[in-house]
């Protein structure tokens, strides 16, 4: 894994190349602790060049960094007005397992492709599929830099003993599959962001402090490391490893002073 002081380096040569070149340039993908190092970064100092996060999709937990000079206009707030050059970077991998093949987790898809010699930041969120309504069957869509895409649809074709069918895509064609959302109902002491893991993952409040303090919480794909952090309705809170959930109202305390609070959880 890069060190903070490695990723800043290699944003400023990023930088550099893309203000010196008046020409777009980007980084590896970074995970959310990485992407708000990224974010320090830039508000340290005025950049010379705007920077952007693109994942291949709105909810994409891994970016890479695109950083653009003046005459691109994309702040990357929209993916509607994505220009051609950045969308370009990224390509799906659209793995498919065969009639009777086992399904596979999110871990088999990352440990095969590890294997295979690449380094995790090459490759951005891997979006397993179980088959169920999904027009595009059992399997992952995996997003990868363009300029590994070609390799890995060469050398890229079992995942332990499960035979695969693996195919390149525009980032276009991605699947992201079915969302089944969930609500659930619960009181909380207070919105602090360890209250709302804790009632969200049902924890314990000592776990959920200790999993914010050690960097798997992330607050609407951002790291978040203050468990006293207020958390407001339609904030999207991921505990890495257990899953995601909206906060999708607060409301009305009961005869305890509890707050009364509902959320979208997905599954």
């Amino acid at each position: 894994m890069k060190t903070d002081e490695l990723l800043i380096a290699q944003i400023e040569d990023k930088i550099r190349q893309a203000d010196d070149w008046s020409m777009m340039t980007c980084g590896d993908f970074l995970d959310v602790h990485q992407r708000k190092v990224a974010m320090d970064y830039a508000k340290v100092g005025k950049l010379p060049v705007r920077m952007c996060f693109y994942g291949g999709y709105a909810d994409a937990e891994r970016c890479i960094p695109v950083f653009l000079p003046d005459y691109m206009s994309w702040d990357g707030s929209s993916l509607d007005t994505i220009p051609e050059e950045v969308e370009d970077l990224l390509r799906v991998i659209r793995v498919t397992i065969p009639k009777g093949g086992k399904i596979l987790t999110h871990r088999d898809y990352l440990g095969s492709l590890l294997a295979l010699g690449l380094d995790r930041e090459v490759s951005g969120d891997i979006l397993v599929r179980s088959g169920g309504k999904e027009a595009c069957g059992p399997g992952a869509d995996i997003i990868v830099k363009a300029e590994i895409a070609d390799f890995i649809e060469l050398h890229y074709s079992k995942a332990g003993r499960t035979n695969l069918d693996v195919s390149v895509l525009p980032i276009a064609e991605l699947c992201i599959g079915e969302v089944h959302i969930v609500q659930k109902h619960d009181t909380v002491a207070s919105l602090r962001l360890d209250s709302i893991v804790a009632s969200a993952f049902a924890l314990s409040r000592a776990k959920a402090s200790d999993a914010i303090r050690r960097g798997i919480v992330s607050v609407n794909s951002m790291e978040a490391l203050k468990t006293d952090m207020e958390i407001e309705a339609g904030d999207k809170i991921v505990l890495r490893g257990k899953g995601k959930v909206v906060l999708a109202e607060t409301g009305g305390v009961t005869r305890k002073d509890r707050i009364r609070i509902t959320f979208d959880v997905y599954q």
